[in-house]
């Protein structure tokens, strides 16, 4: 049964042209200061450090909340809620779909042999293939996104067919208690990340059933998006909000790990948000290719299961559409400063 493509995009065209900027009207100069968004409990975001490391120069971010998973990230900014959001690759496949205005502008996360998305059960389980998860528990963010994706795609390359697969029951479930959920028997399988699961894996008593980058290989998982009509408003803000993010994954990817970890427990405590700093120690990689450049291939990876899954119209994913790396500095190869 084909799937019911989300309903944003009649709001996301409502409120086209709506945000609120001030502008400049300087020549080469951000006509937007000011860029809302939404944050991650215990964490630093990519645009968080860049603003830290003062590669927004004038434009300052405004924290209106954290996020609660990628699809309604980016449903914010579709809706103007927000100025930029992230999500699975996937997500935005289905949101540009549904006809929402916005495209990809810069990759914030991936999967390599350091950052990478495990499927975990508890050490003496049972389970040690894909059809012995069949009727079993699957902890997941959220459905219809990067984890359910990965999931279903290594169940099938793993030789289930469709009718066995939608017997792998998803159990929806905040990132932060899906560990202890697990150890508690509530669920079969967690799928646990980036410092998550870093903690679970030190605590030891589980082990991984597969891993997205052991299963596909590296890959870049998601992107930021902006609105169009933001772009066309604003391009020189859409220019340093890039610029920024992408000099920031490149800080992450060539400082020192202690560095970008005291640099993370340096603005958790500065913000003041009531967080804990405990689980940054387990910090390793920001996971994505130089720059936070996209490609085609970031979304026709996931093209058999957005098709399966009903989430397509066409028989083809249209990349045109989907995503620019014309404000990214580092498009061309050419080397951009960093510090």
């Amino acid at each position: 049964m084909k799937k019911t493509l989300p309903l944003f995009a009649a709001a996301a065209i409502l409120l086209a042209g709506c945000a609120s900027a001030t502008a400049t009207g300087a020549p080469g100069q951000p006509e937007k200061l000011e860029l809302r968004y939404q944050g991650s409990a215990n964490a630093v975001t990519l645009p968080e450090l860049a603003e830290d490391l003062g590669y927004f120069g004038p434009i300052k971010l405004k924290w209106v909340g954290n996020t609660i998973s990628g699809p309604q990230d980016i449903q914010s900014a579709a809706t103007d809620q927000t100025d930029f959001g992230g999500a699975f690759t996937g997500a935005v496949v289905k949101l540009v779909e549904a006809g929402a205005p916005v495209k990809a502008v810069v990759n914030y996360y991936g999967s390599d042999d350091k950052a990478f998305i495990g499927f975990y059960t508890k050490e003496d389980s049972p389970i040690r293939t894909a059809r012995d998860l069949i009727g079993k528990k699957v902890g997941v963010n959220t459905a219809g996104a990067n984890l359910e994706a990965a999931l279903d795609t290594w169940l099938k390359g793993q030789g289930l067919a469709d009718d066995e697969i939608k017997q792998v029951q998803l159990v929806v479930i905040p990132p932060v208690n899906a560990e202890q959920a697990l150890r508690n028997g509530q669920l079969d399988v967690a799928a646990l990340q980036g410092i998550l699961q870093d903690h679970a894996v030190a605590a030891g008593g589980v082990r991984p059933l597969f891993t997205d980058v052991g299963a596909f290989g590296p890959y870049n998982g998601g992107p930021y998006v902006l609105r169009t009509d933001f772009i066309k408003k604003y391009p020189e803000t859409a220019k340093v909000f890039v610029s920024a993010v992408a000099r920031a994954i490149e800080w992450e990817r060539t400082t020192p790990r202690e560095e970008v970890i005291a640099r993370f427990t340096k603005i958790i405590k500065a913000r003041g948000r009531n967080e804990s700093t405990d689980t940054l120690k387990y910090w390793k990689s920001v996971g994505i290719t130089r720059g936070g450049l996209i490609s085609d291939a970031d979304y026709t990876r996931w093209e058999p299961w957005l098709k399966q899954e009903g989430y397509l119209e066409h028989d083809k994913i249209d990349t045109a559409k989907l995503y620019t790396n014309e404000f990214n500095p580092y498009r061309d190869g050419a080397p951009a400063v960093t510090k």
